[in-house]
Order: C-alpha cells, then structure tokens, then sequence
C-alpha cells in the first residue's frame, strides 16, 4: 500500500543456506490467550516496572517467553517473522547485543543524540480514542497483519472541536499477536532513545490493558515511494532540487545510526523515509534494526530479513549483516530516484524486473544515463550532478562491503553536488525512457532460490 505509513507485507528474505522459518510458534501463541497474558505482563513489568529504569530491553537480544525465542518486530503495520538469536562475529567472543549507551566524545551530527532517559509521554487508551475518533474508518492511514496507523488529533487547553489541535498518527498494534507486542517494544526502545532531525518522531505510547499503540509525529507529504511511483491527480512529480534534498536527508539520518550506536536500520527503501511538510526526509520503520557489532568485530551474525530488491548480497547469501549492508539499500534507493521506477517490478520485460541489475551498465556513461532518468523530470535535471549521483550509487552497490563507502562519505558526497548548485536545463531531447502503466508493489517476501 502506497500512503504515508506505507504498510507493506514484511516476511522473511530467506538465503538457500536457512530452512523456511516454522510458523508453530505463531499457531501456539494465538491460541493460548494465557500465554499472551503472560508475555504482556513480563514485557510491562520489564519495561515500566521502575520509572528510573526507561532503558527498555535492547532489540535483538532473544528473550524467551513462554517456550519460545523472540526478538524485535517492525516498525509498519506489517506481517513480520520472528529472527533468531543475534551474535556478532569477528575477533573476539561471540556476545550479545548490549543496551543503548549515552554517547560520548565528538558527534559528528551534533544534531542528533543518544537521550540518557526516554522522553516518551504516555497516553490513555480514552486519549488515543478521542483523538483518532473511535479509531474510525476514515482515519485510517494504512494497516497490516498486526494493526493500524490513524490520523488523530490531540486537542489542546480551550479547544473541543473535533478535528482540531495537533495532528499526529496513532498506530494501533494487534494484542493478540506475539509479533504486534515484538514491534511495539522495538520501536518504543529504538525512536524512545534516538533523537535525530532527520529520524520520524516518536511522541508517545500507550500500554493499558491489552491495547498497544504508538503515537508519531505526522508526516503531511507522505512517503518517497509515494512520490515517485504513486499515480493520480493526488500525487505532484518532485522536482530534482527536492529530490536531493531527500537523498540528502535520508543520507544524515542513516549516518547518524551508523556513528552514534552503529545501529544497523537494516531495510532502508523508498517506504521507509517519510516526508514533512517542507520534504524533510525522515527514516521510520525501526523493526528490522539492530545495534551494530562491537567495536572487535566485523559483523552480527542474524537470521535474513528484508524486502526483495534492497538486501545486502552479503547479507542475503550468509546472514552476515554489516553497517555497509545498509549503505547497499541506500544505493537502491538513488537509483530509484534517478530512474523514478521500483526495485523490483515484475510488469517490466523481462531482463528488467530487477532494476540495479538493469541499470548498472546505464549508471557508467553519462549518454546512457539520460535515456533511464525519470521521464516525470521531463528532462529537467543537472546532467552533471545526476551522473555524479549515478557514480555515487555504483560505489553504494558494490558487491562487498568493503568496496562500499560509508554513509558519512556518502552524505558528504550529496553536500558536495548540492552545494556545486548545478541548474537544471532544459531539455533538447525528451528522454526516451517511458514509465509502466502499472508498477507492481515491492515487499518483503522470502527468497526461494538465495538470488534475486
């Protein structure tokens, strides 16, 4: 689904190597309603039991709850697999994930930072019902496999009309679902300690009973993969200016996860960044995220999770997950801006469907270039800087991790095209490439034959 809470199908991408994930678990735990109970109360006395403790249990540590190994969620309103026991793997002893820390020393984004305490607020479930009007129907922003995302308004002192006061999104998490619980506490403890300009804004929650819900910023201009895939009157092509300004953005806030905590984001894409009012792009979704390895080691070794089309290859082919496996989404998603079609798409012919494998050899000349740029740009874009962009993308995609750049080169990159203010010109040629009547929707889905 294309809105601004994009809630598309997270399942398992899943390398030949690893059997297919069993779903007993899920059966098991639905159908023992005192199981749930359970599982809430452990999470709830874990997490709130003492007020000056906020630091919530870290994502990616497996925690066993009535029999079985769980560990975080996702961030959307998904359908997501419940991933194995994380370790981290290098020169030193395997080890677990630790909590988040205070950083320390120099930031390099000093407007970004590790808050020592959560500053979430805690709503009432009366609240959140008011605000998104009895969570009704026309309030609905997107929904998955374990709940809803709203559009609610919070009502300040001396207002009462409906409708009115701050407009934030309500996502309401299905109880009953080991996996809703899994995402509520992922995002809880990742958006309730980071706290970075370019990074969606978790305001609060609500933890009352059995109802899970979680309260954001709203983001008026929806998500990137809106804009650049969405059809209708509705939807306004962006300009190539906006266009690097998102990059730019998205770019600050995947360098900040990097050089805070080395927190992995771990399924960067064009749904996932989310967009104010002015196009300030905005990183969401935290359910796939992990803390990064050690400074010892050299990767964290996981169960593959994440959407077709964006996976590290390294990461697909060994479960090996590393910093740099981010930086090859980020890749993806520059090539998307630059060509305005999906990752993945099985409407185009065949040989295309799997859009970096398509266009690599177009990303190295800058005459070939100019017949896959987004024919929505009309031809108004900056040769110059796009084939830098191009060039920067190749070095994203590079097979290893180590050949890839880091997100801070990256960023770097992008300031330096923008700050060189190449003008668009207008084009003498219209470009020859044309857009699909009909773009399929990309989605985590497993990975039957451990290559795209």
């Amino acid at each position: 689904m294309g809105n601004c809470w994009g809630s598309q199908p997270h399942s398992e991408v899943t390398p030949t190597t690893t059997g297919n994930l069993s779903t007993g678990l899920f059966f098991t735990f639905s159908s023992e309603y005192l199981s749930f109970l359970a599982c809430f109360r452990f999470i709830y006395v874990s997490l709130f039991a003492n007020s000056s403790h906020r630091c919530l249990a870290t994502p990616g540590i497996s925690q066993t709850i009535s029999g079985s190994t769980t560990t975080s969620g996702s961030y959307t309103t998904t359908t997501t697999t419940t991933t194995t026991t994380t370790t981290t793997s290098g020169s030193g002893n395997s080890s677990v994930n630790s909590k988040f820390s205070v950083a320390s020393g120099d930031q390099p984004y000093p407007t970004g930072q590790i808050l020592p305490t959560s500053n979430l607020r805690i709503f009432t479930f009366g609240d959140l019902k008011a605000a998104t009007k009895n969570f009704r129907a026309d309030t609905v922003l997107g929904e998955g496999g374990f709940g809803k995302v709203f559009k609610g308004w919070l009502e300040e002192k001396g207002t009462s009309k409906g409708g009115s006061g701050t407009v934030i999104a309500v996502k309401k998490l299905n109880s009953e679902s080991l996996q809703g619980i899994e995402e509520w506490r992922s995002e809880v403890s990742f958006l309730g300690r980071l706290s970075h300009p370019n990074l969606v804004k978790l305001l609060g929650y609500c933890l009352e009973e059995t109802e899970l819900l979680l309260v954001y910023e709203f983001m008026q201009k929806g998500s990137l993969e809106n804009h650049l895939f969405g059809r209708g009157s509705a939807v306004q092509p962006l300009p190539w200016d906006i266009r690097l300004k998102i990059a730019i953005g998205a770019a600050r806030g995947l360098a900040f996860l990097h050089t805070s905590e080395k927190v992995i984001y771990r399924d960067f894409k064009a749904s996932n960044i989310l967009l104010d009012g002015s196009y300030n792009a905005k990183i969401s979704d935290f359910g796939l995220a992990k803390l990064g390895p050690s400074a010892s080691q050299s990767h964290v070794t996981t169960r593959v999770m994440g959407t077709y089309g964006y996976a590290a290859p390294e990461y697909v082919a060994t479960g090996h997950l590393y910093v740099k496996s981010d930086v090859y989404g980020f890749g993806v998603v520059l090539v998307e801006i630059l060509t305005g079609l999906r990752a993945l798409d099985s409407n185009r012919p065949s040989g295309q469907h799997n859009l970096t494998e398509w266009v690599k050899p177009y990303l190295h000349d800058r005459r070939k270039l100019k017949g896959i740029m987004d024919s929505r740009l009309e031809g108004k874009f900056p040769s110059k800087a796009a084939f830098r962009i191009a060039q920067l993308a190749l070095k994203c995609l590079a097979s290893e991790p180590k050949q890839r750049p880091s997100m801070r080169e990256v960023l770097e990159s992008l300031e330096r095209i923008q700050a060189a203010n190449e003008k668009p010109v207008e084009p003498k040629l219209r470009s020859n490439h044309t857009r699909q009547a009909h773009q399929a929707v990309h989605h985590r889905s497993p990975l039957k034959d451990g290559s795209y």
